[in-house]
C-alpha cells in the first residue's frame, strides 16, 4: 500500500480535509479557486534552520545563498531577509525582483552562463555582493562595464569539476561536457584565474565555484567536489601564489518527490560536508575559507502544495482510467518535461480507502500532459480536490500560458492567516502585451 507522506504543518483534521498551516483546504479552495499553489511558511523556515544548524560548527564564515530560480518572489525575498540569508539570482528578472523586494543588494550574487550586458549593468549600478564568472568572455565584458563605471567588482569563477551526478541528464551541471564553466582539467579554470587576477583589474578574485546537478541524494558527489576544489585552491596558491578566500559548493539536495525517493537530513548531510572542508584545508595546509552552499529546491520545494478541482473523467474499460484535472502542464510542465514524478491524494476524501488505479491528465492539448501515471486513488467524483505534494520548486518558475490558459494563484500559509502573494493571472492578463497595428 502506498504509503502518504505529509510534509510540514500539513495534517488530516477529523473530517478527513487536508489542513496546511492550522487551515483547511476547503476554505482555501472557497476563497482562493483552483488551481492554487499553497506555501507553508513554517516549512520553509524550517528548512533555511536546518542548513544553519548544518553550518553552525563551520569555524570559519559561511553563508546560504537561495537560488533564485526554484521560484523568485517579492514576499518570499522578504522571509529570506528577515532569515538572514542571501540571494543567487541568474537574469535581470530575479535581480530586479530581489531590489523591488528591498532586498539588501550587497547580498545579491549574479549566476549564468550569458550574462547579458544589460543585467550586469543592472548589477553594477545597484552594487550587487558579486558575480560568478562563468566563461572567457563575460570575464571580459564585466570587466569592460566595471572600468565604464568605476567598479571594482568581486568575482568568483565557476569550475566544472568532471563530477557526474546520478540526477536526470538536464539537471546534471558539473560534467567536463557542459554549457557551464570552465574546465579544471583541460587547463581552462587555470588560465582564467591568471587573466582575472593579473589583466582584469577591475574584477577582485575571491574565490571558486561549482554546481554539481539538481535532485541529488547521495552525499559523495560532494565530498569528492570538497576534495577537488579545495585542492585546486591549494594548486593556484602554491604555484601561482593566489589566495582564494571563498569556496561556493553549490547545491542540489533533493527533495522527496515520491515514496521511493529517500528524505535528506539536510542538518547531517551539511555538517558532513563542513567536516570535510575542514579536513581537506587541513591536508592542504590552505587557509580556512568562507563556505557557501546555495539550496533552493531543498528550501522551498516541500513547502509547496498544488490543489487542483478534478473535472472530467474517462474510463476506458479494461484499458485505463484517467482523472482530469483543471491544471496540467501549464502550471507544473516538469512531468512532460523530463518525467519527473509526484505523489497526490485526494485532499476532500482523506480517509477515503485507495480502490482504483487512475491516471491525473491535465487540460492542454497534448498527448503528453499527464502529470500522474497509475496511481491509486479513492473512487473520484468530479469537483473533488486532488493535493500534489513537493510543488514549491520549479513549478510555478516553469509555468506558462500555453492554450491561452492564466497561471495560478499562491497563498502563504501560516498560523491559521492564509495570504495571497501570487494573484491569478486572468483573460486580460493573457492578452494585455499584445499590440494591434493601426489599419488591422
Amino acid at each position: 500500500m502506498r504509503l502518504l507522506r505529509l510534509y510540514g504543518t500539513m495534517q488530516k483534521n477529523e473530517k478527513g480535509v487536508l489542513e496546511i498551516g492550522e487551515v483547511g483546504i476547503d476554505k482555501l479552495v472557497d476563497e482562493f479557486d483552483t488551481p492554487l499553489i499553497v506555501l507553508d511558511e513554517k516549512e520553509i523556515r524550517n528548512k533555511i534552520d536546518e542548513y544553519k544548524k548544518g553550518l553552525s560548527s563551520y569555524p570559519g564564515e559561511s553563508k546560504i545563498l537561495y537560488a533564485s530560480k526554484a521560484f523568485a518572489n517579492r514576499t518570499l525575498y522578504r522571509i529570506f531577509k528577515e532569515e538572514n540569508i542571501s540571494l543567487d539570482v541568474v537574469s535581470g528578472g530575479e535581480l530586479y525582483t530581489a531590489l523591488k523586494a528591498n532586498f539588501p543588494a550587497e547580498e545579491v550574487f549574479f549566476h549564468g552562463n550569458n550574462k547579458l550586458a544589460s543585467e550586469i549593468e543592472l548589477a553594477l549600478k545597484n552594487n550587487i555582493g558579486g558575480f560568478i564568472v562563468d566563461n572567457f568572455p563575460e570575464a571580459k565584458l564585466l570587466n569592460d562595464l566595471a572600468d565604464k563605471y568605476n567598479k571594482n567588482v568581486e568575482v568568483m569563477i565557476r569550475l566544472t569539476p568532471g563530477i557526474a551526478a546520478h540526477t536526470h541528464d538536464f539537471m546534471v551541471t558539473g560534467k567536463v561536457d557542459s554549457k557551464f564553466g570552465v574546465g579544471i582539467k583541460n587547463g581552462d579554470a587555470e588560465k582564467l584565474v591568471d587573466l582575472i587576477s593579473n589583466k582584469y583589474k577591475n574584477l577582485k578574485l575571491k574565490g571558486i565555484h561549482a554546481h554539481i546537478g539538481s535532485q541529488i541524494y547521495q552525499k559523495e558527489g560532494f565530498l569528492k567536489l570538497i576534495e577537488i576544489m579545495v585542492k585546486f585552491m591549494a594548486d593556484m596558491k602554491n604555484e601561482n601564489g593566489i589566495t582564494m578566500t571563498k569556496l561556493d559548493l553549490g547545491g542540489g539536495l533533493g527533495i522527496p518527490h515520491t515514496e521511493d525517493d529517500p528524505v535528506i537530513p539536510i542538518k547531517k548531510y551539511v555538517k558532513e560536508m563542513v567536516e570535510k572542508v575542514i579536513k581537506e584545508v587541513n591536508n592542504h595546509n590552505y587557509p580556512l575559507p568562507e563556505l557557501l552552499l546555495e539550496p533552493g529546491r531543498s528550501i522551498i520545494g516541500t513547502a509547496g502544495t498544488t490543489l487542483y478541482e478534478i473535472g472530467m473523467i474517462k474510463d476506458i474499460e479494461n484499458i485505463k482510467k484517467y482523472i482530469t484535472i483543471n491544471g496540467g502542464m501549464s502550471d507544473n510542465i516538469r512531468p512532460s518535461l523530463y518525467g519527473a514524478e509526484y505523489e497526490a491524494f485526494l485532499a476532500n476524501k482523506m480517509n477515503a480507502k485507495p480502490e482504483e488505479e487512475v491516471s491525473i491528465a491535465g487540460k492542454c492539448c497534448e498527448t503528453g500532459d499527464i502529470l500522474i501515471k497509475d496511481i491509486k486513488l479513492p473512487v473520484s467524483k468530479r469537483g473533488d480536490i486532488l493535493a500534489v505534494t513537493c510543488t514549491g520548486a520549479y513549478t510555478y518558475a516553469l509555468s506558462n500560458n500555453y492554450n491561452g490558459i492564466p497561471r495560478p494563484a499562491i497563498v502563504l500559509i501560516n498560523e491559521g492567516e492564509a495570504n495571497l502573494i501570487v494573484k491569478r493571472e486572468s483573460y486580460k492578463d493573457l492578452i494585455k502585451n499584445d499590440v494591434i497595428p493601426a489599419g488591422y
